[in-house]
């Protein structure tokens, strides 16, 4: 795992079965294929919104419905996580971006970068 480079995904759904909530995220194996090939842990963050209710252990999935398509398990979030929320995955640098594909025909995320707290220009 590279120390730079930060997925951002967006919730499209929070599922509850049984014991188990589900997070589903806009990305997943085709721009990070490392948890499912590799079994990668990336912590997870929620961005944009504070922290005002208790962590509770979710599992991240990603979008291409497939039983691997997995970015996080018992990733603590916090428990009113809802649809259009944003997750920070760090660490997801050098070879997220070279590996990321088209798969099931999505396309592949933009990748702005970030010098001195500025975005570069694309």
């Amino acid at each position: 795992m590279a120390r730079a480079g930060i997925t951002v995904y967006r919730v499209w759904a929070v599922k509850h079965i049984g014991d188990t909530t589900y997070v589903a995220v806009d990305g997943g194996m085709s721009d990070n294929p490392s948890p499912a090939l590799y079994g990668d842990h990336y912590p997870v963050r929620r961005i944009g919104r504070p922290v005002r209710v208790l962590l509770s252990p979710v599992t991240v999935v990603g979008r291409h419905c497939e039983s691997t398509d997995r970015i996080a398990e018992g990733a603590p979030l916090p428990a009113d996580v809802a649809l259009g929320d944003l997750l920070a995955v760090p660490c997801t640098g050098v070879y997220t971006r070279s590996m990321a594909s088209s798969y099931n025909a999505v396309a592949r995320p933009p990748m702005p970068g970030v010098r001195g707290g500025a975005a570069l220009p694309l």
